[in-house]
């Protein structure tokens, strides 16, 4: 049996500006707009931080890099944030940033192969920002818990460089 496809999943690219290899969501599983997403990450030996892997010491670590970890569930947070009733805030006209996180920790590092789900939930809604929080998950086991995310939308015009 073969999953249907959402109408948001086909919006991925247009809600994120991330393209090859910063694109760091593969799918979503569900979204209940301005609740919650749960969004997967498969992590794969193909992706461009393990190009090197063959010239790379015996026993170097393969964990995914951390960094990109939080990067894949913060995009998780932006398909949540411009999906539905806070998606009025991501017009047009506006941007949509990752102000930070905090509370972040690691569990354990994600290999390549495993399948990440990313569980973000919406928290408060401010005028032109709002707060998640979550988890990534492989399979059952917690790999990374974030406290407190703030996704903020700003002006486009404010963000461009003008010619003077």
């Amino acid at each position: 049996m073969t999953a249907a496809r959402t109408p948001i999943e086909r919006e991925i690219h247009r809600l994120l500006p991330h393209r090859y290899p910063m694109l760091l969501v593969d799918r979503i599983l569900e979204l209940v707009p301005g609740e919650h997403i749960v969004a997967v990450k498969a992590v794969s030996l193909n992706e461009p931080w393990y190009a090197h892997i063959s010239d790379a010491p015996e026993g170097r670590d393969l964990g995914y890099p951390p960094a990109l970890l939080l990067e894949s569930w913060g995009q998780a947070a932006g398909l949540l944030a411009g999906a539905g009733p806070t998606g009025g805030m991501a017009g047009e006209d506006s941007v949509m940033l990752f102000g930070g996180a905090s509370a972040v920790e690691y569990a354990r590092p994600v290999w390549p192969g495993e399948l990440v789900t990313h569980h973000v939930r919406l928290g408060r809604v401010f005028d032109e920002a709002l707060m998640v929080e979550g988890e990534a998950r492989c399979g059952d086991e917690v790999v990374m818990t974030v406290g407190q995310g703030l996704m903020a939308f700003r002006p486009a015009a404010v963000l461009r460089p003008t010619s003077d």
